[in-house]
């Protein structure tokens, strides 16, 4: 081999060195670009006013559709109000969702992720599709890597991503309920007047705000109270109270229901009717007022209560018709029977007589 074609290989392999290292650097600087950049390119903050649909879905069916209305958003498959918070955090923080690091474009990957696409049952992840005037958004949100960040791919693209903040969107119906529902203060009620679909009923009243502890009537005889404040915590059963789920009020009402009336000082009052459907607890609303002061605030309670069956959870259920059995002392056992060996009773052994001994004759043999 002579000196010019030496310097020739050489010169070639200084070009495809120096190429090589180019299309290295070159590829790495356009993966950096990605770090920091939006995840759905203009899906900002301006743009969320314009945003008037929200679907959630999973491979197993699980679905959620969220639509705005005039003041509001609606949870569709309830006809019932949403979490405007919740709705608000989650369109936050998909405009605010960026870049931090690229991950595998290799589909078959993608289930280690929870990123592959929501078509099948095995799917992992959740498609998320925001709907505005001009654009819909789509996004599959996979599995968390930490507290503040999870994997992510844009629906169609074949590149994964690392992004935050963490999106975690529930494709269950009931997370996205307003699941405020009354919070009646124990303070305001003077009688609850309680009436079991079973057992006897009851009433517990007390005169005044400034007597804490409720009476309660129709105690049978013989019968008397655990407590002085037994029934106090059925007063306060309507305090803060939340749901769990709602559905439309049947047309016809259940033969077994249960009702609890609560009255106020102040001129309230609310009808609590309910009854078990397998393992649910459901209730319904009918508020009263019987003075001025309280009529607007029945108003703003029909809006929400007015049409409506709500679960609840089953311990606020018992609390609110708990049975008058459960307000009062044990009665005392009956005593049991003594038994033998074999299970039979034993009869009570009667002490034994004592009859007087005989004096003993104090004639010696032979004597008269």
């Amino acid at each position: 081999m002579n000196a010019r074609r030496v310097v020739i290989l050489l010169a070639a392999a200084i070009v495809v060195i120096v190429l090589a290292v180019w299309l290295s650097s070159k590829g790495r600087g356009e993966r950096a670009t990605l770090a920091g950049t939006p995840v759905l390119t203009g899906l900002d903050k301006s743009a969320l006013n314009s945003v008037s649909e929200i679907r959630m879905s999973k491979g197993d069916g699980t679905r959620t559709t969220l639509k705005k209305g005039s003041t509001d958003w609606l949870v569709t498959e309830r006809d019932y109000p949403a979490d405007l918070g919740k709705v608000r955090k989650l369109l936050l923080d998909l405009a605010a969702l960026n870049v931090v690091e690229e991950k595998t474009r290799i589909a078959e990957n993608f289930p280690a992720l929870g990123v592959e696409d929501v078509n099948t049952a095995k799917a992992t992840g959740t498609r998320v599709d925001v709907v505005t005037a001009g654009r819909t958004y789509s996004l599959v949100v996979g599995k968390s890597s930490g507290a503040k960040s999870g994997y992510v791919r844009v629906a169609d693209s074949p590149q994964s991503l690392l992004a935050a903040p963490l999106i975690s969107p529930d494709a269950d119906p009931r997370r996205w309920l307003d699941h405020t529902l009354i919070d009646l203060a124990q303070e305001r009620v003077k009688e609850i007047v309680i009436k079991p679909a079973q057992g006897p009923g009851y009433t517990a009243s007390r005169p005044s705000k400034e007597q804490s502890d409720f009476a309660v009537s129709d105690i049978p005889k013989g019968r008397e109270l655990s407590s002085p404040a037994a029934a106090d915590a059925i007063a306060g059963s309507l305090a803060s109270m939340s749901l769990d789920d709602v559905q439309h009020a049947p047309a016809t009402a259940p033969a077994d229901l249960s009702h609890a009336i609560f009255r106020t000082f102040d001129g309230l009052e609310i009808d609590v009717s309910g009854h078990k459907d397998g393992s649910r607890t459901l209730v319904a609303f009918t508020p009263r007022s019987s003075a001025k002061e309280t009529e607007a605030e029945v108003k703003t309670l029909e809006s929400r209560l007015k049409g409506w069956e709500f679960e609840i959870p089953s311990y606020k259920y018992e609390g609110i018709f708990k049975p008058l059995e459960d307000l009062l002392k044990k009665p005392p056992e009956p005593a049991t029977k003594a038994k033998d060996a074999k299970g039979k009773d034993l009869k009570a052994k009667e002490p034994k007589s004592r009859e007087p001994k005989a004096p003993k004759s104090s004639t010696g043999p032979g004597q008269q």
